[in-house]
Order: C-alpha cells, then structure tokens, then sequence
C-alpha cells in the first residue's frame, strides 16, 4: 500500500512525495473513561492511513483519495467545515493556522485499509498522519502530545464530534508490544508490555454502522456532567468521575435519574478496572485480564446502553470458547467491532465458527480483523 500510494502521487502530481504512515488504534480496557478524566489503554495496531505529500508553492491544497476515487481541491484562505472526508484535513489545517503557524499548498495522495466504523480510529488517523506530515514539511518542531492535541480539537470544530484525546494521543505515541495507560486528567502516560506471543488481537466487525454513535456520545458526555455537578452539591472539590467513589454516587442516586446513576457507576468501576489491568499486565496474567474486558463489556452493554444486540451476541459467542481470554465492544458502541484475545494456533477456527454462527443469526457475514500492536506515525523521507 504504501508503494502504490507513492506511485499514485508521482503519478498525479509528477514529484517525489514525503511518506507519512499513520495507525489505527484498538483501546484494551477503559472505554468513555476520556473524557470523564479517567485512564485509557490503548495501543497502535497494523491497520494504516498513509500520506504521501508534497509542498506546492501555492495557496491550494489538493487532495486525492484512494478510498474514493476522488480528488478534492481547498484553498487556505478559505478554511471552512465542509461535508465528507475531507473535513478531517481541513480541520487540521485549520487549527494548525489558529495556532499561528504558516501553512502553504500541498498535494497528497490518501490511502488506508483501517475499516471506517470499525471502532479504531480511521478519523485519529487521518488527522495524525496530516498534521505529522506538516510538521516536518514545515519544520514546525511540535512534540507529539501537541499534535494529538491538534487533531483532537481539528475533530471537535469540524466534524464536531467532542472525543476525548486517547485515539489521537494513541495514534501518535504508540510503540510496539506495548500498551500505553494514559492518565487523561494530566496527560502522563506509562508503557505496559502486552507480549503475548501465544495470542492474538482478533477483532470481529458487527457490520452494524449506527449513525447514533457522535449523537449518542454526546449525550453521554452530558449523563455524566449531570451526575458529576449532583455529587458536587456535597463534595465540591471533585471536578469528575475520576474522583467520584460509589459511596458519593449513593449519596446522591435520589436527586439522579437511574439512567444517569447507571451511567457514571459504569464509569466509576471502569477507571477502576484500568488500574487492575496493568497490574495483570505487570504479572502476565492474561486469563484475569480477559476477565476484567468481559466485566468492561457487561457495563457497556447494561449500564452505559452503548452496545446493541450483534454486540452482544459477538460477545456471547467468545465466552462459549476456551481459547479466548476476553472480549468486550471496542470503541464509542452502537456498532462496530468487538475485541477478542485468542490464542494464535486456533484463530482460524475461532474465525469460522464466529462467522457461521452470526451469518446463521443475522444473515451477514461479519469481516474479522488479526492485528497486531506496532509503532505510531512514523514519517518516512525518501
């Protein structure tokens, strides 16, 4: 893929491009803790957005874009939200220019094989891969927790989905074997190993892609504010669910809707749960580890009310097979994919089985995923 983006951009714009491979992200455990200042797991995988780019001289930019077909032309004085992919780049550029820093034209050619609302990331990607990509063109010097800033806010002002910063900050810290638990309230981060060469990181596609999603998640969001704001009227100084006890939620289920209870004691344990699996990681312990994701996915699932029944039953699936460790829905829910620990000598039967079993309930044959954790942007100067 990368050579044939490379050749594609010689192709159409006669040049030697700048290489740009930008990953997509799977998060282990700590699923919508982000933005509740709690702690994440995430890690890099194989699955891939690449940039080949090219300086212009002029104000346009121009965009081809494998996936698509087609090639989309913006001009840098006229940086606006605008439907389609190409609103993750504009995005970027855009705050790149609110910063003050000077952007000028640029080609590129835009590849991938990250499947778009599979939970891992497409978008943090697209926005890594771009906003590394200028900063060495232009010798910007950003480190690289500024550019998962970058492309968190890119995301909040022009497709306006209010992610937290982990897809981003995964995308672009990464390394390979590791984990990474990032402390979303000060940005502090600490790699953990996830060497496990007996297994791998199966993910299986619901083929379920529900527009609810960015509504839903910002509904959410709002879910936990209210009970954030209810416990705040006893206890002032905690400023989110990061520093909330079930002891505090209790204090104030009566002035709480059970949706809105439900919601922040699923966050509440899942910060929790975090903490508990780097222990295990530290120890080597798989099997408790595996446990602690399917305890993740009964929360998503009954109490945060962001799974959906092919979720479910992908889940339910795993459980029934001694060679998974643990499953859960990865990402923001409503659809998507779950992620599985299986070990390696029986992933092509876990495969065929889970692919019978789901065609034989809902009629489609769900696409499954073997990933492998890797390195983050990585920029490459021929």
């Amino acid at each position: 893929m990368i050579q044939t983006t490379k050749e594609k951009f010689i192709q159409q714009f006669g040049k030697e491009p700048l290489i740009i491979v930008s990953p997509g992200r799977i998060n282990l455990i700590g699923e919508h803790t982000d933005y509740n200042d709690g702690f994440v797991l995430p890690a890099a995988i194989d699955k891939k957005i690449v940039y080949a780019i090219a300086l212009n001289g002029t104000r346009q930019c121009n965009v081809h874009a494998v996936f698509t077909g087609e090639t989309v032309s913006f001009d840098l004085d006229r940086v606006h939200p605008t439907p389609g992919w190409i609103n993750y780049l504009m995005g970027v550029v855009f705050q790149l220019q609110e910063r003050g820093l000077s952007v000028t034209g640029f080609d590129c050619v835009i590849a991938g094989d990250i499947p778009v609302g599979a939970g891992m990331s497409s978008s943090a990607a697209v926005e890594g891969g771009l906003v590394a990509g200028l900063d060495h063109l232009f010798q910007y010097g950003l480190g690289r927790m500024d550019m998962a800033l970058i492309g968190q806010k890119a995301e909040h002002t022009f497709p306006g989905v209010k992610c937290g910063i982990m897809d981003q900050f995964a995308n672009l810290h990464g390394k390979k074997d590791q984990v990474m638990r990032l402390d979303c309230r000060d940005l502090s981060f600490e790699y953990f190993p996830f060497d496990f060469p007996a297994y791998k990181i199966v993910l299986c596609n619901s083929m379920v892609h529900h527009s609810l999603a960015s509504s839903e998640y910002n509904v959410r969001r709002q879910q936990c504010e209210e009970g954030v704001k209810a416990i705040q009227t006893l206890h002032p100084d905690v400023r989110s669910l990061r520093d909330a006890s079930f002891a505090m939620l209790d204090e104030v289920k009566s002035q709480l809707s059970p949706q809105v209870y439900d919601r922040c004691a699923y966050v509440i344990a899942e910060i929790q749960r975090v903490q508990d699996a780097t222990e295990l990681l530290k120890k080597g312990d798989l099997q408790q580890f595996g446990q602690l994701m399917y305890a993740t996915h009964e929360g998503l699932s009954k109490l945060y009310e962001v799974s959906c029944p092919e979720l479910d039953f992908l889940v339910s699936l795993a459980q029934e097979r001694e060679e998974v460790a643990g499953a859960r829905v990865m990402g923001g829910g409503f659809g998507g994919c779950t992620i599985n620990l299986v070990k390696e000598e029986k992933v092509a039967d876990y495969i065929t089985f889970i692919q019978s079993r789901y065609e034989a309930e809902y009629g489609k044959v769900p696409e499954v995923y073997v990933t492998t954790i890797q390195d983050g942007v990585s920029v490459w100067q021929h």
